[in-house]
C-alpha cells in the first residue's frame, strides 16, 4: 500500500511558508495548470454541487488562446466530470490526481482499475449508512469518502481507513475532508511533467496553482522545471513559492493578465 498525498507530498513540503503574492503573469512565456476545487471553484459539500459558471468558462477560454493552448486543468475529478463543470472550455486536462489525462491533440491515456477497489466500496458504504451527510465518490480509478458534510464522522472514517489501506494494493491519500483509495500510479506532478514533455508547453515556465495537499506534486514538478507553484487558502508549509488567499483572488489573478493581453 502507499501513501500519496501524505509521504511523498509531506517530503516535497519546504520548511517555509509562502508569503509573496505572485507578480502579474505573463501569458506570453508561461504554461499554467489549474486545480478545480478551491482554486477555480469553491469548495461544496457535496462533488456533484459543482456546476458550470458562465464567467469561469469565459475566462477559461480566454486564458486558452492567450496562452497558445499552454493551459491545463490536473484535478482529483473525473475527466468527464471536469468537461461537465468547465462546460468543454479546457482540452488539455488531468484527472484522478493524474490517473488519465487528456493532450491537447484530444488522445487520451488512462490507467488500468485496480482489481482491489472493489474491496473498498462495501467498507466505505458502510460509512456512508452510519454517518448522514458522509458521501461516497467512486470515479473507476479510485474511490473516496467525503465527510465535509459531517466533520464529526472524521474519528470514524479514519477507522476504517487505517484498517483497510494496508490490505490492499491501493494508495491512500488525503485531500480536504476526503480520504480516497486510489490505483497506484502517476499523481499531479507526473501529469504536469508529461504535458511539459509535448508541444504546445514544451520550453514554457510552468506555473501550478493549487490549494489541497495533494497539490504538492504539482508544485514540486513545477519548481523542478524551472517554474513554481501559488497556494491558494492559508498560509502553510508547502513546496509553492507564491500564495494566493481564495478563489476570488485567483480570478483576480487570471483575468488581470487576460486583460493585460487584450483577450476578450
Amino acid at each position: 500500500m502507499q501513501r500519496a498525498g501524505t509521504n511523498r507530498a509531506e517530503e516535497a513540503l519546504s520548511v517555509s511558508e509562502p508569503a509573496e503574492r505572485p507578480g502579474p503573469l505573463d501569458l506570453e512565456r508561461v504554461a499554467l495548470f489549474l486545480d478545480l476545487d478551491g482554486v477555480l471553484a469553491p469548495i461544496a459539500a457535496r462533488p456533484e454541487d459543482v456546476v458550470p459558471v458562465a464567467a469561469r468558462t469565459a475566462l477559461l477560454k480566454a486564458l486558452q488562446a492567450a496562452l497558445g493552448g499552454r493551459l491545463a486543468v490536473i484535478s482529483g475529478r473525473t475527466i468527464a466530470d471536469l468537461d461537465r463543470i468547465l462546460d468543454g472550455s479546457v482540452v488539455a486536462l488531468a484527472g484522478v490526481h493524474g490517473l488519465e489525462r487528456r493532450g491537447v491533440d484530444g488522445q487520451l491515456w488512462r490507467a488500468e482499475p485496480s482489481k482491489a477497489l472493489g474491496g473498498v466500496r462495501s467498507a466505505f458504504a458502510s460509512l456512508t449508512q452510519a454517518w448522514p451527510g458522509v458521501e461516497l465518490e467512486e470515479k473507476g480509478l479510485s474511490i473516496g469518502i467525503h465527510y465535509r458534510a459531517a466533520p464529526a464522522a472524521l474519528p470514524a472514517v479514519r477507522e476504517v481507513v487505517d484498517s483497510l489501506a494496508p490490505t490492499v494494493d491501493l494508495t491512500l491519500q488525503w485531500g480536504n475532508m476526503v480520504a480516497e483509495l486510489r490505483t497506484p500510479g502517476p499523481d499531479k506532478g507526473d501529469a504536469l511533467t508529461a504535458f511539459m514533455a509535448r508541444p504546445p508547453f514544451a520550453g514554457a515556465r510552468p506555473i501550478f496553482v493549487g490549494d489541497d495537499l495533494t497539490d504538492e506534486h504539482g508544485f514540486a514538478a513545477a519548481a523542478a522545471a524551472g517554474g513554481y507553484g501559488v497556494l491558494v487558502g492559508p498560509a502553510r508549509p508547502t513546496a509553492a513559492r507564491m500564495r494566493l488567499d481564495d478563489v476570488e483572488a485567483v480570478y483576480d489573478w487570471l483575468s488581470a493578465a487576460v486583460a493585460r493581453n487584450g483577450v476578450a
